[in-house]
């Protein structure tokens, strides 16, 4: 029987899997750093953020994040709206490195070099430091448990709010994961 999802339970499981895959030596990518990592904590950086934002993100993806209308249908133009980068859409299901190489060359590195992308490649027009201040004001405005689900996506769990064991929080209710319930 499953016992009632507990946000300090699953975020306490986080710390000690990391601590105990580092002390192994499984999952050497969880224990290095990021080479790209937006910090939603860094002021300085999501006031940047903002900024960068505003003039070069924003008239796709919209001032408050919300993406092109009808950005979530699947239609003969799925893929030209910019998705929302809200609480709404799929960006925090995305590791930062993912999101700064999406960002810089407007795809995803794993994706095939043939895909079609309408995502414009920013590389020639943004800093690195640059692109990493829009994605840390994008991080900066979700709400926390969308920040502890994608920091789980980042080695060493990087971006994990501080804290997280002693606040309130949810997974988002677009968040389909499931999380297994350890007896003691």
């Amino acid at each position: 029987m499953a016992s009632a999802f507990s946000p300090a339970r699953f975020a306490m499981r986080l710390a000690a899997g990391a601590t105990i895959a580092a002390a192994l030596g499984v999952a050497a990518t969880a224990a290095r750093p990021a080479r790209h990592f937006a910090d939603a904590d860094n002021s300085a950086l999501v006031a940047e953020g903002r900024q960068t934002y505003a003039a070069n993100c924003s008239s796709c993806h919209g001032r408050r994040l919300q993406g092109q209308a009808l950005w979530q249908l699947q239609d003969k133009f799925a893929g030209r709206r910019a998705p929302a980068h809200d609480a709404s859409g799929h960006t925090w299901q995305h590791a930062d490195e993912d999101l700064f190489h999406m960002t810089k060359y407007g795809r995803f590195a794993a994706a095939p070099t043939n895909t079609v992308s309408y995502m414009p490649a920013f590389a020639h027009t943004l800093n690195d430091r640059e692109i990493l201040a829009a994605l840390a004001f994008i991080k900066s405005r979700w709400p926390i448990g969308l920040r502890a689900a994608q920091a789980t996506l980042n080695p060493g769990f990087a971006g994990m709010p501080a804290n997280i064991d002693k606040i309130a929080w949810t997974l988002p209710p677009n968040c389909t994961a499931s999380f297994p319930i350890v007896r003691r």
